[in-house]
């Protein structure tokens, strides 16, 4: 699942090539895409509106509109965005089609139809369950370290549980939280409220240069807007990873195997020597 840089980059992306253009329709292929609407309520809180922004909150894509109205969206597990000339054939797994007023369509595909949309007033939209929850923006004045040290105090979950919480830090994963740990030397598996307090500032420095690492990467790609796709960019920045996905090979700082244990149901990757306390 894409996580804050991908989701970051595709919003980069959609607002390069779509603010300021016109749907002149919005067509839903899939309905179960909208979890509290039909199609043609959709189609007609979308038609005729031109888009006036394109940004990120959390890991969802908000495509603000000049009718009052913003879209919340949110990528799954393989949700893309596709900008296509009226001449080329629908992707397998099209689920919405947005007309533009150049000609071209955009297009929401997602092969293991997860995806998400929602139209919303954007005076409702920071109101939305979906948003209402969501810790600070980890660039922004809020997240301190204080605040950091706070949200860990008030948890009694595991380090990696913790900061994999949108509720506690916004736009960790399973990849970031990973290589956040490892280059703080923390360990995934103490509890959050007992992370000695000397090695929380170290923690939220590498939060930040975690992410902000992996958009200054992306940034340098070409996007194809033929395949505005948020693995794309997880993808290109994989040959930078420190322990995630790499069990059994060495360690960049002290030569020993990266190991991989099943935390709470999922993957998590570490260095038993670096980390180990």
């Amino acid at each position: 699942m894409p996580e804050l840089p991908e989701v970051e980059l595709v919003a980069r992306a959609l607002k390069a090539f779509i603010v300021g253009r016109s749907w002149t329709s919005a067509t839903v292929l899939r309905p179960r895409l909208l979890p509290d609407s039909t199609p043609e309520r959709f189609a007609q809180g979308c038609g005729g509106a031109s888009v006036r922004d394109v940004r990120r909150r959390g890991k969802y894509i908000i495509i603000e509109l000049d009718n009052g109205r913003a879209l919340l969206i949110h990528l799954r597990m393989s949700g893309r965005f596709l900008i296509l000339p009226p001449d080329r054939p629908l992707p397998k797994f099209t689920h919405a089609i947005f007309e533009m007023d150049n000609g071209q369509r955009l297009i929401f595909s997602d092969q293991r139809h997860f995806g998400m949309m929602k139209l919303l007033s954007t005076e409702e939209l920071d109101a939305a369950r979906e948003l209402r929850t969501l810790a600070p923006e980890p660039f922004s004045a809020e997240f301190t370290v204080d605040y950091l040290r706070s949200a860990l105090a008030r948890s009694r979950r595991t380090l990696k549980e913790t900061l994999i919480d949108q509720s506690k830090v916004v736009g960790l994963g399973n990849i970031y939280a990973a290589e956040a740990m490892f280059l703080a030397r923390t360990n995934p598996f103490v509890r959050a409220a007992e992370l000695a307090p000397r090695r929380i500032p170290r923690l939220h420095r590498a939060i930040l240069d975690v992410l902000a690492e992996s958009i200054a990467h992306g940034s340098t790609l070409n996007v194809d807007p033929m395949n505005i796709d948020g693995s794309y960019y997880g993808g290109a920045y994989e040959g930078r990873w420190r322990v995630y996905d790499r069990e059994g090979e060495p360690c960049f700082v002290c030569r020993a195997r990266i190991e991989r244990v099943v935390h709470a149901g999922r993957s998590t990757y570490f260095c038993p020597r670096c980390q180990r306390r």
